[in-house]
């Protein structure tokens, strides 16, 4: 079906050769007012779509999208796009380039400058959800935590950082993701351990014949109970 000669090339098509895909959601004003302005000067989309082969003679838009829809609006009879191999990640990495999808990262290696500048995005976003979040203190709260074993972003409402489950976890969501780490065991000892009072720590360290347990605060018995 593909035409691997045609990969990489810029091609003037019929727009009835293509599909729209999953369209663009820009507001009607801004695809209307473009399309006037492309007829105005020349008819000539400078800037391509980004389609697939999904047929002979058939294609689809993976990116750039709003260039469709103003050459469709315009009512053009042919538009200039480019040809990409129909790959996942062809796709996923033409609509990230195309400003179409917001990238991530992986919250579980990433750099403390790659946090903050995650966090300062969502902060400094109209609307954020993440306004007041202070993000010096978010950024190091999370960038210290054990975030490699993290098998969601939940954690982060425990830092106290201003992150609360909700809207505000939520809107993690858009820059982050995980590939969580094994959790070694002594960490899966004092994760559990945690779950329980201080009393019953006490009580725990008492059977374990730990001195002085009874003058321990809680993560000091943790502590104590984990080596």
């Amino acid at each position: 079906m593909s035409n691997l000669s045609d990969i990489g090339n810029l091609m003037h098509l019929y727009m009835d050769e293509i599909q729209p895909g999953e369209g663009t959601d820009a507001p009607e004003f801004l695809i209307t007012a473009t399309a006037k302005t492309l007829n105005k000067l020349g008819g000539r989309n400078w800037v391509p779509v980004i389609v697939k082969e999904i047929g002979e003679d058939q294609y689809e838009v993976i990116g750039n999208s709003f260039i469709y829809a103003v050459a469709e609006e315009a009512g053009l009879e042919k538009v200039w796009c480019i040809i990409a191999d129909s790959s996942n990640e062809t796709v996923e990495l033409t609509k990230v380039l195309s400003g179409e999808v917001t990238p991530k990262i992986n919250l579980s290696t990433a750099t403390r400058d790659d946090i903050k500048a995650a966090l300062q995005y969502l902060i400094e976003k109209p609307g954020a959800e993440l306004k007041g979040v202070k993000l010096l203190i978010a950024t190091d709260r999370i960038d210290e935590a054990p975030r490699q074993y993290w098998k969601t972003l939940d954690p982060i409402t425990t830092l106290k950082c201003g992150i609360t489950k909700g809207k505000k976890l939520n809107a993690l969501k858009e820059v982050f993701y995980l590939t969580p780490q094994p959790m070694p065991e002594v960490i899966k000892e004092s994760t559990s351990l945690n779950t329980l009072t201080a009393g019953e720590l006490r009580d725990m360290a008492k059977k374990r014949g730990i001195a002085g347990y009874s003058k321990k605060r809680k993560n000091d018995l943790i502590e104590l109970l984990s080596q």
